[in-house]
């Protein structure tokens, strides 16, 4: 028998419900309340839906109006600068001229780049001498005549037909100093600034930028209606810069603090790409390309995604007058000369040489090396180069060899010419150089060249030549030094072959083979 709960001690006991049926009591409670909730969230859903609605389609309507607006004044913008073109182009005869503009902000540089700027009026003279030549500069310190002369002293180029210098009063806006960081986005967006400056002092009919400024070409394009094309020396950003952030490795353009923290290599790389997608989309633009090596080929290729007028364009190196050079005997016999040529800009890597040039000095002690000098050849574009190049004098003399280092800035073309009929080895310490005038001039020299093992050297200049050996690579500070060590050693018919096989493989980078694959590749242009 089974005890039931009792009230008050009697024996009447308390009627029990069934549990099914509190259950189904409490259910319809419990389901009321999901429902209520249910109900409140779908009219929130409702509400939103309908204020997104309300805001959308208003904002939609705003969007399509200023676009519009923006595509008039655009439209109106370009007509405007097609009148003015017509205006600027009428010659005394009545007659209209085809203007042709080239865009290089640093014509007076007196580096590579502007050797390619000064070969490439001469060819245009030549074919076109009826056409108005135009250069958009920013050099205000000196006239167009003393550019001109400056040319011709560095050179040896001398132009056949007048040219108009369009000075550009903003190109501060490209300095990298002016952006410490974010360089890359704050120099293309000034050159877009520096491009609209250069738009509305000539509007040309031909337009070509020679220096690298990618954002310019839509603006000439779309805005100017010009033809536009341009010359790659070096693509803005490349899938080598990329990889160096991905890998979080040290470089020049890639800092230290940002190596060691993952987060902000993250962000790096993702503003990498982002701008590899911009620059392409810009490159894009331009009618015909020209690139001056095969590794700036692969990769103008990989972001730019233009190869139906993509052609490779050697640059121009005079190198009949280094072949004149004669190489029947040892340039010297007192010691060894070392010579490196190229602007003094950071990746360069200046440093890297003279660092194994002071390791060679200490290798030379044990081994009892002839006396050696380094000499270091380059120009200055501002005071930033300036200021490098005291910096590369103090290090000079914390590493002990300032007697033996010389810099010479800005020299005069047969200095120049001089100093590399005497040297023994051309250095050149560039990562992933584009190309490297300095050293197939060197090469032309009969001078040994030690390159960077990457870039346009391991691609296109410092191959074999008929099996034969035309030059030595390196990489590290150390193998520098003992690269330099081992030419040194050598004996001399040995270096002659060399200096012999170099020369044979340099006429493909001639003036003349410049002048004819150039105006072939901008020829489209002018049809």
């Amino acid at each position: 028998m089974h005890n039931r709960p009792r009230v008050g001690g009697g024996d009447r006991t308390l009627p029990q419900e069934p549990i099914e049926k509190r259950n189904k009591e409490a259910l319809p409670e419990f389901g009321g309340r999901r429902k209520m909730a249910a109900a409140e969230k779908g009219w929130c859903l409702r509400e939103l839906l309908r204020c997104f609605y309300s805001l959308f389609f208003p904002g939609l309507i705003v969007c399509g109006v200023l676009c519009v607006c923006l595509l008039i004044v655009l439209w109106g913008i370009r007509l405007l600068l097609q009148r003015k073109k017509k205006s600027g182009s009428a010659s005394k005869t009545g007659k209209n001229q085809t203007v042709i503009a080239f865009f290089h902000p640093y014509c007076n540089a007196g580096g590579g780049g502007e050797r390619v700027l000064w070969c490439a009026l001469r060819a245009l003279q030549k074919k076109y001498p009826e056409a108005v030549y135009v250069v958009y500069t920013g050099d205000a310190d000196v006239s167009g005549q003393q550019i001109l002369e400056g040319a011709f002293r560095r050179f040896n180029i001398r132009l056949t037909c007048p040219v108009k210098f369009v000075l550009l009063r903003k190109r501060y806006l490209v300095e990298d100093s002016l952006y410490p960081h974010f360089t890359l986005l704050g120099q293309s967006l000034g050159s877009i600034f520096l491009g609209w400056e250069a738009l509305m002092e000539c509007v040309p009919d031909v337009y070509i930028d020679s220096m690298g400024y990618a954002f310019t070409l839509p603006l000439f394009k779309y805005l100017g209606g010009c033809r536009v094309g341009s010359y790659v020396h070096y693509p803005t950003i490349s899938t080598d810069m990329l990889s160096v952030v991905k890998n979080q490795n040290v470089g020049f353009n890639n800092a230290a603090f940002i190596t060691r923290n993952p987060f902000l290599s993250k962000v790096k790389l993702i503003y990498y790409y982002l701008f590899a997608f911009t620059y392409g989309l810009a490159g894009s633009c331009s009618d015909v390309v020209m690139v001056n090596s095969s590794w700036t080929l692969n990769h103008i290729l990989s972001l730019w995604k233009v190869g139906n007028c993509t052609n490779i364009v050697y640059p121009p190196c005079d190198v009949q007058t280094f072949l004149d050079i004669p190489l029947h005997k040892e340039k010297t016999t007192s010691g060894h000369l070392l010579v490196s040529i190229g602007q003094f800009r950071p990746e360069k890597n200046h440093p890297l040489q003279i660092r194994a040039f002071a390791k060679l000095l200490n290798k030379k002690e044990a081994e009892s090396l002839p006396p050696l000098k380094l000499v270091l050849i380059g120009g200055c574009r501002n005071q930033d180069d300036e200021l490098r190049v005291n910096q590369l004098r103090r290090l000079s003399e914390d590493l002990g060899v300032q007697e033996d280092v010389e810099f010479k800035i800005n020299i005069p073309f047969d200095e120049l010419k001089n100093y590399l009929s005497e040297a023994t080895v051309g250095l050149h310490t560039m990562w992933n150089e584009h190309f490297g005038i300095g050293i197939v001039e060197c090469m032309a020299a009969g001078t040994i060249v030690l390159a960077h093992n990457s870039g346009g050297p391991k691609l296109d200049i410092v191959v074999p030549h008929q099996g034969e050996r035309t030059g030595f690579l390196a990489e590290s500070e150390e193998d520098y030094a003992e690269t330099m060590a081992h030419i040194l050693s050598m004996s001399a018919e040995k270096r002659l072959q060399i200096r012999n096989n170099a020369r044979a493989s340099v006429s493909r980078f001639s003036d003349q083979e410049f002048e004819v694959t150039f105006l072939m590749s901008v020829e489209k242009l002018f049809q």
